[in-house]
């Protein structure tokens, strides 16, 4: 059957890929909101469930052996990284390149959007953290 141009066996195929994503476990979290941010990545985008989520014991083993500004730099490369596969998978697939889905590509950048907005949130939440921190009398 198609439909509007896509195949009905192209669309079941690609909910099962989206039913497979949502299935996979979640990375564990480093224990800080921004290692959580992009656990997802380019991989999956249920990283991003790990942001409520506490460590307990191992959180704070965990916390004490990474810092901050580590892990701040390392979720801020993996969301430059997806973005700059997603722009590479959009250029692909506009030049004609077979090995590359109109699926896979819009998947890739949503991935990115998606990553890059929980950035501009934690970014926003940790803004409004020093100024209140900043507001505070002593």
């Amino acid at each position: 059957m198609n439909i509007g141009g896509i195949d009905s066996s192209r669309i079941e195929a690609m909910m099962a890929q989206l039913k497979a994503a949502a299935t996979r476990p979640a990375m564990p979290s480093a224990g800080s909101a921004a290692s959580a941010l992009a656990s997802g990545g380019v991989g999956g985008i249920g990283g991003i469930g790990g942001l409520g989520k506490t460590g307990g014991a191992e959180g704070v083993e965990s916390s004490s052996k990474v810092s901050f500004s580590d892990a701040l730099k390392a979720q801020l490369d993996n969301v430059s990284k997806a973005q700059d596969q997603a722009d590479e998978m959009g250029k692909k697939f506009a030049a004609g390149d077979d090995s590359v889905s109109l699926s896979d590509t819009m998947i890739a950048m949503q991935k990115a959007s998606i990553t890059f907005q929980a950035t501009v949130q934690v970014r926003n939440k940790l803004v409004s953290a020093y100024h209140d921190i900043m507001n505070m009398q002593v």
